[in-house]
Parts: structure tokens; C-alpha cells; sequence
């Protein structure tokens, strides 16, 4: 969708009636100014957030010894995914342009909560690429939170069923969430539509039911609200399955029942599952999955194994 807004204007001549006298108009001296502060702020902002996060808190090793506490410039970089002069440039507030997408980014990997994020993105001048993530009830305490359940599979979804956030272990149940872009990583596009999902999702046919059926329950409560009718407009446009389903108008109340998974790296996998509420129920929660046999239990640390040798570091 094009954005972007036309700021061209015509100045006028004498020999035009009604604009006789006008000149185009002169840069604003102060915009300058204003764009410099605006960098400052926010470099020094980064460096205030990258500095309250510990290595650990991310899933990095300690390293050597320090000169400065929280994580280093190149840390960060990797984490986002971008170059490491470039962060660095952005921290010493060059004159760089900063997108929505690596604004993003860095805000994830910084852990920034919702304010915080709202924050980044006013100073970067960029427009949020993920408005439909804000969550009220997120911070950077649930998301260590949910880290630190692993091996358990733990996820936090919006009432829209987005995937705000999640630990590794959930990222690799069924495909590799890091992989997907973020606007797809939501829960009813994926089981309605995403190939790995449609097929490795166990009891596949009764589940997709029951989130139809409870994503109408919660989106009485949000009748014209602009994500909600984009994400039902999205489904309908995309899956035939969806729209005979939502067309049942089924509604149920969220309960807990078993899931079941085929996971492609360590086979079947059947969880009991627990909903940890961020607010007012059918709204955020935290889903934590817990091993319902023995096998999955073992199938479980089997995996949590194999993700923690391939984000071992390399040795050099």
C-alpha cells in the first residue's frame, strides 16, 4: 500500500490571476536544528536501553570481562540483524535514514515495551510496520518470564490471536517463526492457511473450530475496529476453509483441552496447555504448553537440545 503523501506545490507567477507575488516557500532554519536533536535523543536513547540489558537476558554468553555493562553495540546488531557500523553510526546519531522494518528490529531485540517502542519510532521517524502487536500487559519482565520456562513451549497472543511474543522452544514447535514475516505470525493465519501448520497440527480440524469460534466470541467486543475487520478481510480472502467455518457463527468461550503436534525435528508431541491472563479475560495471555507423557517430555528436551547447539556460538 503506497503511503506516501505528495508535498509538491506550485509557486505562483504574475501572470497568473490570484497569485500574483507568491514565492515557493523557504526551508524552516530551525528544521535542522530540530532533526539533530531529534538523532541525539534518540542515540542516546539506544544507548541507555542496550546498556540495561544483560547478555543472559538474551540468550548470549557473558564473554570476557566488560568495559561496560549490558550488551555491546555489535551484540545488538546481530541481534537486529543489521550491520554493525551501521548501529554504530545510528548510536553516534549520524545523519542516517532508519526504516520501520529495522526500527522494529532494534526495538526487539532491545526489548522495549510498549512505550518504549512508541518511543524509538517517534524519534526515528519512521512509521510502526506492526501496529497490530501492541499489547497491553506486554513488558520485557513477561518476555524474560516466558525465556526462562524453556524447555516448556510459552507464547504470548494477543485477543487477535497475534504472537506477540515467544520463547525458542515455541518458535521450533511446528515451523521456524523467526523465519515468517512478523504480519503472518498470527495464530489463525497460520493454521488457516500456512502449509507447515495445516499439516503438522494434530486434531487439526476440531482446533481451527474452536479459534473461529473464539475469535468471534472476542471480536464482539471489537465490532469496527479497524485490525480486526483487516485480519477477518485478510482470512476470508485467503482461505475458503475460514470462511465456511466463520460462516457457522459458532461461539465458544476459551478452555483448556490437549494439542497435539508433529513436530519435524523429534516427532509427535501432545501438550496440556495453561492461559495466563494479562488483563481482562479473552484479552492477552500468556500460553504455556506442558508435556502431557512421558515421550513428549523427552521428544521435548530433545529439542530444546537441538536448538541450544545451533545458537552455540562458533568457535573461531
Amino acid at each position: 500500500m503506497d503511503t506516501s503523501l505528495s508535498t509538491a506545490g506550485h509557486a505562483g507567477t504574475s501572470g497568473t490571476p490570484g497569485t500574483a507575488g507568491i514565492s515557493a516557500p523557504r526551508p524552516d532554519p530551525g528544521a535542522g536544528d530540530a532533526s539533530e536533536s531529534r538523532r541525539r535523543e534518540l542515540a542516546s536513547f539506544l544507548r541507555n536501553r542496550r546498556e540495561r540489558i544483560s547478555p543472559e537476558q538474551v540468550g548470549m554468553p557473558p564473554g570476557r570481562r566488560r568495559r561496560t555493562p549490558g550488551l555491546r553495540r555489535e551484540e545488538v546488531a546481530q541481534l537486529a540483524a543489521v550491520g554493525v557500523t551501521w548501529y554504530t553510526w545510528l548510536e553516534q546519531a549520524r545523519e542516517i535514514q532508519v526504516s520501520g522494518q529495522v526500527a522494529d528490529a532494534i526495538a526487539r531485540a532491545l526489548m522495549l515495551d510498549r512505550e518504549e517502542r512508541r518511543h524509538l519510532f517517534t524519534l526515528a521517524g519512521a512509521p510502526d510496520p506492526h501496529p497490530l502487536l501492541d499489547c497491553p500487559g506486554m513488558s520485557p519482565a513477561v518476555r524474560v518470564m516466558i525465556d526462562q520456562l524453556e524447555p516448556l513451549p510459552a507464547a504470548v497472543f494477543n485477543s487477535r490471536y497475534d504472537i506477540v511474543a515467544y520463547n525458542r522452544t515455541y518458535g521450533r514447535l511446528v515451523s521456524d517463526l523467526d523465519a515468517m514475516p512478523v504480519e503472518n505470525r498470527n495464530l489463525m493465519w497460520l493454521c488457516f492457511t500456512d502449509p507447515c501448520w495445516k499439516e503438522r497440527m494434530l486434531d487439526r480440524e476440531l482446533n481451527v473450530r474452536l479459534m473461529a469460534a473464539k475469535f468471534r466470541v472476542s471480536m464482539g467486543q471489537h465490532i469496527g475496529e479497524a485490525p480486526w475487520k483487516a485480519l477477518l478481510k485478510r482470512l476470508q480472502q485467503a482461505s475458503p476453509e475460514f470462511c465456511e467455518v466463520w460462516e457457522r457463527h459458532e461461539v465458544l468461550q476459551p478452555e483448556g483441552h490437549v494439542k497435539r503436534f508433529l513436530n519435524p525435528d523429534v516427532g509427535p508431541l501432545t501438550f496440556d496447555f495453561t492461559h495466563l491472563w494479562l488483563g481482562p479475560q479473552a484479552g492477552p495471555r500468556v500460553t504455556t504448553y506442558t508435556p502431557a507423557d512421558a515421550a513428549t517430555r523427552e521428544r521435548l528436551h530433545r529439542l530444546h537440545a537441538r536448538i541450544l547447539a545451533e545458537q552455540a556460538p562458533v568457535a573461531v
